[in-house]
């Protein structure tokens, strides 16, 4: 069952989108001034938390939790070893696997990282236990989100 269409379903306060869209660059432009002075980009950043909670990984392992494909990680994780925060090594098991292991620069960085979450958390007045509602709720709505990406865009029939 199709929903009805309406001109005022195309009304920007309406959307879902902008809200998440909108929370995402600003959360962005928020981890800015951190990251700059490491010479981080948000992206890096990504991928650099889940190296030192995995790593080493393979890219197809980044790019699932990273939420990113290869066509997006593959220049990122270029730039990376460029600057020396990472290492690519073909898999022993399969050559055809890049894995991606954390030079000693790139494990530093996680010292220096460490302060920047809270640090976020007490620029943005929201109270704790709704940060953490939030989270959760969102975690959610990816999960949902992942599953509607995988079907194609369609509704799952129930």
């Amino acid at each position: 069952m199709s929903r009805p269409e309406s001109p005022e379903l195309l009304r920007l306060d309406r959307q879902l989108c902008f809200p998440l869209y909108a929370a995402a660059r600003l959360t962005q432009r928020l981890y800015k001034p951190y990251l700059e002075p490491l010479g981080l980009t948000y992206p890096q950043y990504i991928v650099l938390m889940i190296l030192w909670e995995e790593g080493p990984c393979s890219v197809r392992r980044i790019n699932e939790r990273a939420l990113l494909q290869t066509n997006t990680t593959t220049p990122l994780l270029k730039r990376m070893a460029q600057m020396g925060l990472v290492e690519r090594k073909r898999a022993q098991h399969d050559e055809r696997v890049v894995m991606i292991h954390l030079t000693e620069a790139g494990w530093a960085l996680r010292s220096q990282c460490a302060c920047i979450p809270g640090r976020l958390l007490d620029t943005v007045d929201v109270p704790g236990e709704d940060l953490v509602a939030l989270k959760q709720q969102l975690d959610h709505l990816v999960v949902r989100l992942e599953k509607a990406v995988a079907a194609g865009g369609r509704p799952e029939h129930r």
